[in-house]
């Protein structure tokens, strides 16, 4: 006898004189199964403010970039956590994006409702509005964030509307024939809830008339009323059939995915032949690959045999994964999907024909000051790339940055890589601890004290000043300090003493990056970028011949001023 599973009809409706100058978007995406049992059912509404200029774009990122990040968050995740980690990450990417236009902004209003087997995940901000009609009971779910400023009434709290955001959340059981309605404000003084249960029951088998109803009804008690009948829209789904109970829950991890055996040369792992064992360390395994169905070769990773029974490094370890996915630059190691099912508990990344930077240094002794500065540019627009994305890298050093034979930067290893959420990244020094120390880490993670970019940047100049010198900045290493006395103890070695090609305006900027003090570092990251990029640790070419120039017509001036007054004492 086969088994119920999840089913969900759904219809919409938009009422806009052009659907490119709508400020509102939604989506309903069902996936196939294992996906729907595991990550369950979406449906997405979002909503911009009626002034921005960028609203279309606002509404349309939000709704897409939400349902590409919570489909692609590790599989033993609750629902609750995939949501709310990539709305953050969203809401972060939405508030810096916003400090770079001039006009407009990506704020939106935004509901989203996950349907996974009995029960639905509701996660709301702003003022877009979501119902549910159960029998003849119709229902708001979701509260209005609204203020009144001057007869306007504007959302309170919204996707990108501040560096944080604050999401309500409510987890609420499904029964079968539920109808849940997805709208805006717009329709706020125009249907009444009599309406919408009469016009939805009027034929609830075709979903998109449904919602054609409502939208015609809207704009005509609109236009009837003097409001602005042109921006309105609905999405309304219905609960066709439930799964049994014993069977919606997903699959658990580690039952499901044990951790890989020790491997070596000529094992094979779901269809991967290992070709080289590359790294074995307390935490990983890292090996060399190649897909027998296709010949791609690639580098698997997977936890360390030991650790099966601690779980917490396990679940960082599928969070690499996913922070990995996230980041697109070229100066970042990828993520492979793989050609069969996995069968255990690892990831695939690309496989890089090259060298670590500590081997081509070694290979390169003659290396010009030019050669290393464009490496430390390339590994520098790695780093910024992750901070883009919220995400501190942790273990910037030499042997984690991979050089191509046509002089490509990658950055590598992510073993340590943290994703600030809530508590930004207090969880980060810790984790770091676990996995130890090297010297190039910065000073407040041995003295524990607060972490953050500034920290990756530390590690970033740390690696630089090695790059240049073959040396290290101070002579006691960050990560042997003990105390903050020690902190006061140390003193910037000058890498001038060791590159004279170095010249002070570069060296004043490896100075200020690797500041034992996190606060008197860069503010940003694209300060000491512009330090190493503008102009390659030389003086600009043209700086020169202007101030010569300058001063050489200073001085005809000079000369043809004394020559006026000469010729007028002589008349």
């Amino acid at each position: 006898m086969a088994h119920a599973q999840l089913l969900i009809s759904y219809g919409q409706a938009f009422v806009a004189p052009e659907r490119r100058k709508h400020r509102s978007s939604m989506s309903v995406l069902l996936p196939e199964q294992p996906v729907l049992k595991v990550k369950g059912g979406c449906a997405v509404i979002s909503d911009s403010l009626s002034r921005n200029t960028m609203a279309k774009q606002a509404g349309d990122l939000s709704v897409r970039g939400f349902l590409a990040d919570y489909y692609s968050t590790p599989e033993h995740w609750e629902v609750k956590t995939s949501a709310t980690r990539v709305l953050r990450a969203l809401n972060s990417w939405c508030y810096s994006q916003s400090q770079h236009v001039k006009e407009g902004s990506f704020v939106s209003s935004m509901s989203i409702m996950v349907f996974r087997g009995r029960d639905s995940h509701l996660f709301h901000m702003g003022d877009t509005l979501v119902f549910r009609l159960r029998g003849a009971e119709f229902e708001q779910l979701t509260r209005d964030h609204v203020t009144d400023l001057g007869g306007y009434r504007y959302p309170s709290r919204a996707l990108g509307m501040d560096g944080s955001v604050d999401i309500d959340y409510t987890q609420l059981p499904l029964k079968q024939g539920d109808l849940f309605l997805f709208t805006t404000q717009a329709v706020r003084g125009t249907l009444l809830p009599s309406d919408y249960v009469r016009l939805i029951r009027q034929d609830a088998s075709d979903l998109d008339a449904a919602c054609e109803r409502l939208a015609n009804e809207a704009k005509q008690r609109a236009q009837e009323r003097g409001y602005g009948g042109e921006q309105f829209c609905f999405q309304l789904l219905r609960i066709d059939e439930l799964p049994e109970e014993d069977l919606e829950r997903p699959g658990q991890l580690y039952g499901d995915l044990p951790i890989p055996p020790e491997l070596a040369p000529g094992d094979r792992l779901d269809g991967l032949e290992v070709q080289a064992v590359l790294s074995r360390t307390a935490q990983s395994r890292v090996y060399r690959v190649r897909d027998v169905r296709n010949e791609r070769e690639m580098v698997l990773k997977a936890p360390s045999p030991e650790l099966s029974l601690r779980n917490a490094y396990l679940e960082h370890f599928l969070l690499q994964q996913w922070v990995v996915e996230r980041i697109k630059s070229p100066f970042v190691v990828k993520v492979m999907e793989p050609s069969r099912p996995r069968r255990y508990l690892y990831y695939l990344m690309q496989h890089v024909e090259g060298e670590t930077l500590r081997e081509w240094a070694k290979r390169h002794p003659q290396a010009s000051l030019v050669q290393r500065l464009d490496i430390a540019n390339q590994l520098g627009k790695a780093v910024q790339a992750l901070h883009r994305r919220d995400v501190l890298h942790q273990q910037i050093t030499p042997d984690n940055v991979l050089i191509d034979p046509h002089g490509q930067v990658l950055l590598t290893d992510f073993s340590a890589c943290h994703l600030r959420e809530m508590d930004g990244y207090r969880q980060s020094s810790e984790l770091l601890r676990q996995i130890g120390f090297n010297e190039h880490t910065a000073p407040e993670y041995a003295l524990g004290n607060a972490v953050g970019r500034r920290s990756d940047q530390y590690a970033l100049a740390s690696t630089v000043y090695w790059l240049l010198t073959d040396a290290l900045p101070y002579a006691l290493t960050p990560n042997h300090l003990r105390s903050h006395t020690d902190l006061e103890s140390l003193s910037y070695r000058s890498a001038r003493t060791t590159n004279p090609e170095i010249t002070p305006a570069l060296d004043d900027a490896l100075r200020r990056a690797l500041d034992p003090q996190r606060a008197l570092r860069f503010r940003r990251l694209s300060e000491f970028q512009h330090a190493l990029r503008v102009p390659l640790g030389r003086t600009p070419a043209a700086a020169e011949p202007r101030g010569e120039s300058r001063r050489f017509w200073q001085g005809v001036a000079g000369i043809l001023l004394l020559l006026l007054v000469l010729s007028w004492l002589l008349r």
